[in-house]
């Protein structure tokens, strides 16, 4: 017994400088190694082995003493392994599902890019259906804005409906018959724009001239009995002056040196013949838009000569009858001079 003491207390030792098992181990077999005697090695084995018998001894008694501890640290050791086991199966499951739900975006956003794709071609659709409706109507606007005389608003809306038809709506084979239609249109447009800008260059002014000196002449008349009154041509309004002043300008109206082409703009709502320098500038805006300028400068380069003969004829016709008419008015009053 005293040397299985002293054999407990040299391992005890020896584990107590050293930590190590191995050191412990290597100890032992250096001891037995270096014994020659068969008996002193049988000896250090029965020593070791009641030192073993007494650890197991000292470890049951510690088992028994702390049971609880034990019981509860080792449970609670398999709850904690649980736990982790059972949160790395869900960590796997969500990397699936994330794999998963990855897998389903692409087809998403394919199937999306696809349905946004057709969004778009609908919706060119649907513009395209709602410019046929719109060019459908052009014939009938056309006739009522050139039988309301609104002809810049019958300009913009041919010449877009031609861009259009010709653009666009080319290979639309529905739109052929309106397609020849419009465009003869917008080819004949510009002689009804020429011939509206002549009525108002040579007639309408010189019929305005006539009219204010056949009022002038009437009021003389009524004044002065007794003698004919020299017609006075100094300050008669000449188509030139009617263009360099606003004697004609309706009122509030700027004249027409101070009106920019850009700035003229057609309003619907009020008689488009109204202001003639006006009335011209949006004809030749029409024409500037139907690209028929030249066309326009060379009709009145040719027609110049005999418009100016027929303002010369209607002149003669007017002095010949307000001189008539004056006439008439002196016989009458026993007055033959």
């Amino acid at each position: 017994k005293m040397a299985a003491g002293e054999a407990a207390g040299r391992y005890r030792s020896s584990m107590s400088r050293s930590k190590d098992p191995s050191g412990l181990l290597i100890s032992v077999i250096r001891t037995l190694s270096t014994s020659d005697d068969v008996e002193d090695r049988e000896t250090e084995k029965g020593r070791l082995e009641e030192a073993y018998e007494k650890c197991d001894r000292d470890l049951d008694e510690l088992i028994v003493q702390h049971y609880t501890e034990l019981t509860t640290a080792i449970r609670t050791y398999q709850s904690i392994t649980e736990r982790i086991t059972n949160s790395r199966n869900k960590i796997k499951q969500v990397k699936e599902n994330l794999l998963s739900c990855k897998m389903l975006l692409h087809c998403k956003r394919d199937e999306l890019r696809k349905l946004w794709i057709e969004g778009i071609e609908h919706k060119h659709v649907l513009n395209l259906l709602d410019e046929i409706e719109n060019i459908k109507q052009v014939p009938q606007k056309l006739e009522q804005c050139m039988a309301s005389k609104h002809y810049l608003n019958a300009t913009d809306m041919l010449v877009s409906a031609v861009d259009s038809l010709e653009g666009p709506l080319l290979q639309v084979e529905g739109l052929s018959d309106l397609r020849l239609e419009l465009h003869s249109k917008k080819m004949n447009m510009h002689l009804v724009l020429i011939d509206e800008l002549h009525r108002h260059l040579y007639i309408k002014s010189t019929n305005r001239v006539g009219q204010r000196n056949k009022e002038k002449g009437r009021m003389s008349s009524l004044v002065k009995d007794a003698s004919v009154p020299l017609m006075d041509v100094t300050n008669l309004s000449t188509p030139r002056k009617f263009l360099e002043t606003s004697q004609f300008s309706t009122p509030g109206s700027s004249s027409m040196r101070d009106i920019s082409l850009l700035e003229i703009k057609e309003d619907t709502e009020l008689d488009p013949e109204e202001n003639s320098g006006v009335f011209m500038g949006i004809l030749i805006k029409g024409l500037a838009k139907l690209k028929k300028i030249p066309e326009t400068v060379k009709a009145i380069q040719d027609r110049l000569e005999q418009e100016l003969k027929q303002i010369v004829k209607r002149s003669t016709t007017q002095v010949a009858d307000n001189g008539y008419q004056r006439g008439e008015n002196l016989s009458q009053d026993n007055q033959p001079r």
